[in-house]
């Protein structure tokens, strides 16, 4: 699919937060241009290798991408700094995002996500609104508990041989959702019980993304595979914040604070093949929020090439209403 050229940040840094975090943000792109922020996935993908880039016109777009704490290049890794994680939540890291956008002094921006990011785009949004010139969503989430519950039980109905393996290795308590039990392991077992909770999940992550007719590359560069800590930590994040509903209290909290955006354009950018995050989700935004766009990839899982071909033109199109001026980008 059409893309941007690659390109290099021209500016990065860690930025300590009052709880000792140092979160890692690069800029690329126009240092003069609009300025426009991704939020990756997971929880706990990180920004990757940068991929992300090029989606944006780098003559039109100054890019902000960040990891989010606990992953990537931000430091401590989740995994390694288990006591920090009662500090990782969804309300820690919009005021992440918040204190990057004051040290970059940048004053409004387009926030754009994919999977998880777009959770985290609409919770921030929700929280200031008024820093948000425009939303654009791939693969739509909103981790309420009925969303999580599907991911890790429901769609089991699908993959019975791979979800009894996955709930068997949770190893629940009397009571416990699979969900909690997996981020009770990945949280205080000792070192080897996680890694042995770890590949069980995550194989259970593979398993049902697996009826993508493309096997979407981001869900495949998003979830680690082996032995490795990258592993582990992805595992522990994603179970940490879904077992607690993403933090967000109460049931569709973010369904249920769209008036609070509904001035804010939103394009969403939804596969028809996405099993793991049904597009009902997608729809039920669209459907209480006049200001949104729906594009519904029928080809496609859980945001493929051409889910992201989407987001580019989504961008481009916001470019072009806003009249942002092309220059060199650095």
């Amino acid at each position: 699919m059409p893309s941007y050229p690659a390109i290099e940040p021209f500016d990065c840094g860690l930025l300590a937060t009052a709880d000792g975090q140092d979160i890692y943000w690069e800029t690329s792109g126009n240092p003069h241009g609009t300025p426009a922020l991704y939020l990756h996935g997971g929880p706990g993908s990180g920004l990757g290798p940068g991929g992300y880039r090029r989606h944006f016109d780098p003559e039109r777009y100054l890019i902000v991408g960040i990891d989010q704490r606990g992953c990537g290049r931000s430091r401590p890794r989740a995994c390694e700094a288990l006591d920090t994680l009662g500090s990782n939540t969804t309300q820690a890291l919009i005021v992440d995002i918040e204190a990057i956008r004051r040290h970059l002094g940048i004053e409004t921006w387009v926030v754009t996500g994919v999977s998880w990011g777009t959770t985290l785009a609409l919770a921030y949004a929700q929280a200031h609104s008024g820093r948000v010139s425009a939303l654009i969503l791939v693969a739509v989430t909103t981790t309420s508990r009925r969303e999580v519950d599907w991911i890790t039980e429901g769609v089991g109905c699908v993959f019975p041989e791979a979800w009894d393996a996955f709930a068997r290795s949770a190893e629940a308590e009397a009571g416990e959702r699979i969900v909690e039990a997996y981020a009770r392991r990945l949280r205080y077992d000792v070192r080897e019980d996680r890694l042995r909770a770890s590949r069980a999940w995550n194989t259970w992550e593979t398993v049902h993304v697996s009826l993508d007719p493309l096997r979407s590359a981001i869900a495949d560069a998003a979830i680690p595979s082996g032995h490795s800590d990258e592993s582990l930590n992805f595992a522990t994040l994603v179970a940490h914040y879904w077992a607690q509903d993403a933090f967000l209290s109460g049931a569709d909290i973010i369904l249920r604070r769209i008036p609070s955006i509904v001035h804010i354009p939103v394009h969403l950018i939804h596969g028809r093949h996405d099993i793991s995050g049904p597009a009902v989700t997608a729809w039920r935004l669209h459907r209480n929020w006049p200001a949104s766009r729906l594009s519904i990839v029928e080809s496609e899982g859980h945001g493929g090439p051409v889910c992201m071909e989407h987001m580019r033109l989504a961008l481009d199109h916001h470019a072009d209403r806003s009249g942002a001026r092309r220059s060199p980008a650095m």
